[in-house]
């Protein structure tokens, strides 16, 4: 029964103005390196370990600043569908396995019914090494910013 409240998920939309297509497209083309220049002060590094971009299976390394401190990640695209503006991420090593046995994350672009622009789900999946630990609120802020940053930087609907 408790290892069960170890599981848990953080959602959370987010209105930007750009296209579903525009937003997923950063996420599974080579532009993913660009996020480390539009997202300095969140992103400083993004690199394709295996693999190609936007290919399920591939390996992505992450060097982001959470909480005020330099982090690395190392994570697998474990889903992609392009029809529904979807990714999904595993993270395999990084800080955050120091407190977490799992953690998963996915972005899905949705139209915004009756006018421009999308909403982005964002689903944080994670289990946590025990009660202890903090739910990661702070990181699913931090994803919430970088999803508006990511929008400030995409060229605009006319």
């Amino acid at each position: 029964m408790a290892q069960a409240a170890l599981k848990s998920k953080l959602e959370a939309d987010v209105e930007i103005q750009a296209s579903p297509q525009q937003f997923h497209h950063t996420f599974v083309s080579y532009k993913l390196r660009d996020v480390q220049h539009t997202c300095s002060d969140k992103i400083q590094g993004v690199d394709l370990q295996q693999g190609e971009w936007g290919k399920v299976g591939s390996i992505i390394n992450w060097t982001y600043v959470h909480e005020g401190e330099t982090k690395v990640a190392k994570d697998v695209i474990e889903a992609m569908d392009p029809d529904k503006h979807l990714i999904t991420f595993r993270m395999i090593e990084g800080d955050l396995l120091k407190e977490h046995k799992s953690i998963s994350l996915s972005f899905q672009a949705s139209p915004m019914s009756g006018g421009s622009g999308s909403i982005v789900h964002l689903t944080l999946e994670y289990e946590r090494l025990h009660d202890g630990i903090a739910h990661p609120e702070s990181l699913q802020q931090f994803l919430v910013d970088l999803t508006k940053d990511i929008d400030a930087h995409l060229p605009q609907p006319n």
